[in-house]
């Protein structure tokens, strides 16, 4: 059992930290961004040569078309908004309960050293009066995942997107991941895992459900 008073605390802070920073300043709208590939070959190219190798050697020739394609792929969050992703994929409200997403796998990149970093979100929100196409929540783990980023702008940028396309009255979420620029390079730590948490409108909960939402988000509730 979590404990309620140290609990009411964590929500009385995280509450006032996110309405004092929503109230500083509104995130710009999200706006497409179009991938440049013959830049991309080209940044390949010149790592190819910065590196000491050979950019003739027969096993690299094709290997900067082969980065810029693996680089669409890999940062195509750039080229969609939420609202794309969502789609109609929103309802009108048929009830008040819980619902949380859990363990939904993604791979990113790090936006500081450009190595992956990958891992689990989960999701839980108290509805309003509409609700999400559940496919829609992993839709919107991938968007972010697929730029560069930090793990912990991902995790608010889930509670945000929430946010603003249904208006629920909570929203809870949970990232776990391991990032190789730990693993492969500087402490090069293999086994520790990174976690991060934000929450949305707790103080709008009864007691009840702010314990049912802690929970829902808590690797441990569901061991």
């Amino acid at each position: 059992m979590l404990d309620l008073e140290h609990n009411q605390k964590l929500i009385e802070i995280t509450d006032h930290f996110h309405a004092t920073r929503h109230s500083a300043a509104k995130a710009a709208p999200e706006t497409r961004r179009e991938f440049d590939r013959d830049g991309m070959t080209r940044a390949a190219e010149l790592l190819l040569r910065s590196s000491g190798d050979d950019p003739l050697r027969e096993g690299v020739q094709r290997t900067p078309e082969r980065f810029a394609k693996a680089m669409r792929h890999l940062l195509d969050g750039y080229g969609k908004t939420v609202a794309e992703v969502i789609g109609k994929g929103v309802f009108a409200g048929e009830g008040s309960g819980l619902v949380t997403v859990r363990d939904v796998e993604f791979y990113s990149l790090c936006e500081h050293h450009m190595l992956p970093f990958w891992g689990k979100a989960t999701v839980a929100y108290y509805p309003g009066n509409k609700i999400l196409g559940l496919s829609k929540i992993p839709r919107i783990v991938e968007l972010f995942a697929r730029r560069l980023q930090v793990q912990e702008r991902i995790t608010t940028q889930l509670a945000d997107a929430l946010m603003e396309a249904i208006a629920p009255r909570a929203v809870a979420v949970r990232v776990e991941a391991r990032h190789l620029c730990m693993m492969m390079r500087g402490v090069e730590k293999q086994h520790s895992d990174t976690v991060s948490e934000t929450f949305r409108g707790l103080d709008n909960l009864t007691a009840i459900e702010q314990q049912r939402i802690l929970s829902a988000i808590t690797k441990e509730a569901h061991a």
